[in-house]
């Protein structure tokens, strides 16, 4: 009997499939439209080639942001992931106390990334937060907005306050899926805590954490409100970002060409960086 095939089922996604392209296929074609062409008001453009890309890539401004964004991602996963296992860990698996640390975990992933920026502006400032206040008591020299370090150390915190919670939610998953049995058998083979979390629990949670750390890593490369509320980029150019950078050149100098063809190198850079994580850590999970 032949078999025959219904086709009409594709009606069903057309809508998403013109959503997408409206939301997205179309503004990036957008960008890359204005990303070769240059323009002088009027609605008037002159075709300028790859000459943005190149101004763009040779530019000492955009090495700069691109270098803070690189050490900003990575110290963010370097403080998350292991303090995201830490707490994963330390979680209790049965009680009262699991809807509790679940509702606590989830409480900082549900404020605003403005309201984020906004809470530790005030927390932070040196007249009336608390942080500032209690570090100036203490005698310790802290200002954000003057002192590029403590710059640093605000946003860092701040990032890590908001968005711990999820590396812990992600690995506390892992953690619960595992069954019972294999706890049993290492306590009769009379194996230690780190025996336990080395051969048990790290590889059952190898995969929650290769979603953690991309998910973590594309949104930190991406970070823009809770910086540019907190600091505004500066003080200086300390924590201007590629995203705020970008912002500045198309909105605050209206270079919609050089802006365009920014964006367009910062989701390849993102897209790029991405997939060597993902390659790297399912390879390494499939030569286990």
């Amino acid at each position: 009997m032949e078999k025959t095939w219904n086709n009409k089922a594709w009606f069903l996604v057309l809508p998403v499939l013109l959503l997408v392209g409206f939301s997205a296929v179309i503004p990036l074609m957008t960008v890359v439209n204005y990303s070769v062409q240059d323009t002088f008001g009027n609605n008037v453009f002159f075709w300028s080639g790859l000459t943005w890309f190149e101004q763009v890539l040779h530019s000492r401004r955009f090495h700069e942001a691109l270098l803070r964004n690189l050490a900003f991602s990575f110290t963010i996963l370097a403080i998350q992931i292991p303090l995201g296992i830490f707490i994963a860990l330390n979680m209790p698996r049965k009680g009262i106390g699991v809807p509790i640390c679940l509702v606590l975990m989830a409480l900082p992933l549900l404020i605003p990334w403005n309201v984020v920026g906004t809470i530790w502006q005030v927390f932070g400032r040196v007249d009336i937060g608390l942080l500032g206040r209690t570090l100036a008591a203490m005698g310790i020299n802290y200002n954000y907005a003057t002192d590029p370090v403590a710059a640093w150390v605000t946003v860092i915190v701040m990032d890590v306050w908001h968005w711990t919670s999820l590396v812990v939610l992600l690995c506390y998953a892992g953690l619960v899926s595992i069954p019972d049995a294999y706890y049993q058998a290492a306590k009769i083979d009379g194996a230690s805590r780190w025996s336990v979390f080395r051969y048990i629990q790290l590889p059952k949670m190898h995969r929650v954490l290769l979603i953690a750390v991309l998910l973590r890593f594309m949104d930190s490369f991406m970070i823009y409100t809770e910086p540019f509320v907190v600091t505004g980029g500066g003080p200086g150019s300390t924590t201007t970002f590629l995203s705020i950078d970008l912002v500045k050149m198309a909105i605050g100098q209206f270079d919609l060409g050089p802006a365009a063809a920014m964006s367009i190198i910062y989701f390849l850079i993102i897209l790029l960086l991405s997939w060597v994580f993902y390659t790297v850590m399912t390879n390494y999970d499939s030569g286990r």
